[in-house]
């Protein structure tokens, strides 16, 4: 297909698709003359992924040329590749520096993962942003004096695993390496609003059924 083309079936202007070329967050078409290029399926889903980044992510380009760089970075495994990708989405705030609060929530996340049997590879280690916004999380919890013992949190441990073998399962339907991966970060980026918004639904679902006079 030629740019036209390329712009009207991604729903993204032609001099935004311009802009992304030229910032190297699309790959070059195929060229056929001195003017014109040639795309295909590829350009278009990356367009996608791109698309999802910027205006559901919000990430500057610059955090978007670094997440592109680790998808396409093919001396990796795929699970490397998506992980190293989702590693450099932002992430929630990490425990402040002294917070007596985080040694305790360190303690309980790792109780937690042993607990699931989750390994501490790098990519889910300590290093990882994801395990340091958890630890975070767990501070404040333990500050404010709410729920957060290994038990309290044992439940939502288990019902992330359920989702993340949905994600996986829907990203598998994809014909090859190169589409899931780009496919698992853009479905982290956009299903993380479904989730939030389903809880928040069934909170009020479940508050009704259990204090609530709603018919």
């Amino acid at each position: 297909m030629r740019l036209a083309q390329l712009s009207e079936d991604s729903g993204t202007t032609t001099a935004t698709v311009k802009y992304y070329l030229r910032e190297g967050l699309l790959p070059p078409g195929r060229r056929v003359n001195t003017t014109q290029a040639e795309y295909d399926e590829s350009h278009l889903r990356r367009l996608r992924l791109i698309r999802a980044l910027i205006q559901v992510g919000r990430l500057p380009v610059s955090t978007v040329r670094e997440v592109l760089g680790a998808v396409d970075d093919d001396t990796r495994d795929q699970h490397s590749r998506i992980g190293a990708a989702v590693w450099a989405l932002p992430h929630g705030a990490e425990p402040p520096a002294g917070d007596p609060s985080a040694a305790a929530a360190e303690e309980t996340v790792r109780a937690l993962l042993e607990r699931l049997d989750w390994g501490f590879g790098r990519l889910a280690g300590p290093e990882s942003p994801a395990y340091r916004m958890l630890v975070g999380a767990v501070a404040a919890l333990h500050r404010l004096g709410y729920p957060c013992t290994t038990d309290e949190l044992l439940p939502y441990a288990e019902a992330a695993a359920r989702v993340a073998e949905t994600d996986l399962d829907m990203v598998e339907r994809y014909e090859n390496a190169d589409a899931q991966i780009e496919a698992a970060v853009a479905c982290t980026v956009l299903y993380e609003p479904v989730l939030l918004s389903l809880r928040r639904l069934a909170e009020a679902e479940v508050s009704n059924r259990r204090f609530g006079t709603e018919d």
